[in-house]
């Protein structure tokens, strides 16, 4: 268990949990889940953190077909600029390593933004908090428990 499942659990949320046999030497942690796990990769959403001109970390949710718009998550979240958040200050803020952060269940609430393409699949997969494990779950469920916002923070 991890505390992303944890907190689902306790919540009684609606998902599911499906795993693969991760391979360490996969470039892409996002992608290699919906190969192994025969799933859309519009449905198969990475975990990223940024960090503000306040060094404010943030959570951001986007799909693994494309790329975060660090211009529009600092819209978003009322910031000048933000960029990338050193990954060792982001293992830290989340309990998570590198390639299994979940947006569910971090150490530290962390403000948490999510694309708005999230909204138009049926549900989506996100890292269950460790690589290989993935949780399934609608949009609106994901946004709830992790008090999320959703804003058009993904570019194709």
């Amino acid at each position: 268990m991890t505390p992303a499942l944890d907190l689902l659990n306790k919540a009684r949320a609606e998902h599911r949990v499906h795993s693969y046999e991760h391979d360490p030497k996969s470039a892409s942690y996002g992608l290699e889940a919906a190969e192994k796990l025969g799933l859309d990769p519009r449905q198969v959403f990475k975990t990223l953190l940024a960090s503000t001109e306040k060094h404010e970390l943030l959570v951001a949710v986007v799909p693994v077909v494309g790329s975060l718009d660090l211009k529009a998550l600092a819209q978003a979240a009322g910031a000048k600029k933000c960029e990338m958040a050193d990954p060792a200050a982001a293992q830290r803020a989340t309990g998570y390593l590198v390639g299994g952060i979940s947006p569910l269940g971090q150490k530290k609430r962390l403000r948490t933004f999510i694309d708005t393409s999230a909204q138009q699949v049926p549900t989506v997969h996100v890292s269950a908090g460790r690589r290989g494990l993935e949780v399934e779950l609608s949009a609106a469920v994901l946004a709830q428990h992790t008090q999320g916002t959703f804003a058009p923070i993904g570019r194709a």
